[in-house]
């Protein structure tokens, strides 16, 4: 996950810009209108620490039937396999569900989906990172639609989407063809996959590709 951010004064002018851009490509703007439905006043480099936001991504957890640790991911692992460490941000609990949906299936019962030790693991770090699978920029392409989805939860959910966007780093290179293709790239990709609809919700749907296939098939 990238955690550079924009600046949040210049942040009114480069979405409409972005938002231009993306004129062609009608489930991605969509989905950008999705995660800015809500811009709260004041910090917008701060994750929502609110009660009902972290009740709400509990539940959402649970609502894929995994167990829930009351306890910090430094202590642990922030998902062990089974269970989710849930002494973190709303954001970051949603985003753990988000890997769960992304993930191979085989990946989905290994520490922390078979990625490497997440930035929030702590005491689990050597035992994550020794069941790692995938790596390079394979890892770096399911971080970026795990990312993107667990932003579209947290729109769903009614919670500030716009502060993991903007913490995950999606507007910082603004037009650029790049940035812009990538993002378009991402929303197809989970679009193709079944993980959002085609007005750009979350559906709880799994990946059903095992890592070969599926990076063969979307990003050969």
């Amino acid at each position: 996950m990238i955690l550079t951010s924009v600046d949040p004064i210049k942040l009114m002018a480069v979405l409409p810009q972005f938002r231009q851009a993306l004129s062609g490509s009608p489930l991605a703007e969509r989905v950008l209108m999705l995660v800015t439905t809500e811009i709260p006043e004041g910090d917008l480099m701060r994750l929502s620490t609110d009660r009902l936001h972290h009740r709400q991504a509990i539940d959402l957890c649970c609502s894929f039937g995994f167990g829930i640790l009351d306890r910090d991911p430094k202590a642990w692992f922030t998902w062990d396999g089974q269970n989710v460490a849930c002494g973190m941000e709303p954001s970051v609990i949603i985003h753990e569900v988000a890997h769960y949906q992304c993930a191979a299936p085989y990946r989905r019962t290994l520490p922390d989906f078979g990625l490497g030790a997440g930035p929030e693991t702590g005491v689990g770090t050597a035992a994550a990172n020794a069941v790692r699978v995938v790596t390079g920029a394979d890892a770096d392409v399911e971080e970026g639609l795990s990312s993107l989805l667990g932003i579209l939860w947290e729109a769903e959910l009614g919670q500030p989407a716009i502060l993991a966007f903007l913490e995950q780093n999606w507007l910082e290179g603004g037009v650029d063809v790049r940035n812009v293709a990538h993002f378009v790239k991402m929303v197809a990709t989970l679009e193709q996959l079944g993980l959002i609809d085609q007005s750009g919700h979350p559906t709880r749907g799994l990946r059903d590709v095992d890592d070969a296939p599926f990076f063969d098939r979307y990003f050969s």
